[in-house]
């Protein structure tokens, strides 16, 4: 059970993953022991963590869905192995366990390497692969989902929210960036001087790149955690069908729907694809017959739900139920 200080906290990292405890004791009215011990503790009892992460409208690269059909067998082993590579994020296991659900990001200027055409097809036990080229992200990403804490008043975000210099150069993601972004997808809140070891450069450096990247908009701190502590019991992948002519506005339409974490186009045979988080069976059904069927444009939905997330946007982590973030 979280209460208003794990609440609390909570919504702080969201707000802003890398603030100083100090920040946040003073904003929560409590001491700076307090917050260590209790993210300590969320750390070892919820799997919470901070991290960083590229925003890919930035960064040069594509982004793949993939859904994949095994064997039961062999299909827990090749989510595993999925989420083991630096490529890949929110690897899901949906449908009964048959099914793998994962994000692929390639490099737009070398797609040939990508894991999309050379490795899956080459792998044991796959029956069946569908690739969908993520086009746009109305939801997600830097966008958190409406579901997380909000128990923060305005005065207390605005405390929290990152000083942020304004540039007048625009930064990207580059390849020179490729350590400092492993090490932050791994651990947000790294400090200066673990960055520096794990980059090679000097702690001034990391903290002047780390500085230009967020002004940028081109780095986001999010965070991961059980989404099941959150009151979700029930996670479902939707794939729908839209007229092109209305997709633009059916799919603003669903970004701004507490159920759904998120919510992106893409090609094919349907062009839409969201993950609802419900706190039962009851409340999807409700969602997908009254909040989605109130939704004029929609064609066709199918629902897969999600029995585990092996993955999620940070490197390999294992979860009880799902990790949840803004993806």
């Amino acid at each position: 059970m979280l209460d208003d200080v794990d609440r609390g906290l909570i919504h702080a990292l969201h707000i802003d993953g890398r603030a100083p405890f100090s920040r946040i004791a003073t904003v929560l009215g409590v001491s700076i022991q307090t917050v260590a011990r209790r993210y300590r503790r969320l750390t070892a009892e919820v799997a919470l963590r901070v991290v960083g992460l590229p925003d890919t409208r930035h960064s040069g690269q594509a982004q793949w869905i993939l859904r994949l059909t095994a064997a039961p067998h062999s299909a827990q082993n090749l989510a595993r192995a999925l989420a083991r590579r630096a490529d890949t994020s929110w690897v899901k296991l949906i449908s009964g366990g048959t099914e793998i659900f994962t994000i692929v990001t390639a490099p737009n200027h070398q797609p040939d390497r990508s894991l999309l055409l050379h490795d899956i097809p080459r792998t044991a036990g796959i029956t069946a692969v569908s690739a969908h080229c993520l086009l746009h992200a109305y939801h997600g990403g830097p966008a958190a989902w409406r579901g997380r804490p909000n128990v923060l008043d305005e005065r207390q975000q605005r405390l929290l929210e990152p000083v942020v210099q304004p540039h007048s150069e625009r930064h990207a993601v580059t390849r020179s960036d490729a350590a400092l972004l492993a090490a932050l997808r791994h651990d947000g809140r790294a400090s200066h001087a673990d960055l520096a070891k794990a980059t090679g450069w000097s702690a001034a450096t990391v903290a002047r790149r780390l500085a230009d990247l967020r002004a940028s908009g081109a780095l986001f701190f999010d965070i991961e955690l059980d989404a099941a502590v959150l009151g979700v019991a029930v996670q479902a992948l939707l794939w729908i069908s839209v007229a092109p002519a209305h997709l633009d506005r059916v799919a603003t339409t669903l970004a701004g729907h507490a159920e759904l974490a998120f919510v992106a186009a893409t090609t094919g045979s349907t062009n839409l694809v969201a993950n609802a988080l419900c706190t039962d069976p009851a409340a999807l059904h409700r969602y997908l017959t009254q909040g989605l069927g109130s939704v004029e444009g929609i064609h066709t939905i199918e629902t897969a739900p999600v029995l585990r997330t092996v993955k999620a946007a940070g490197t390999m982590t294992v979860s009880r139920t799902s990790a949840t973030g803004r993806g």
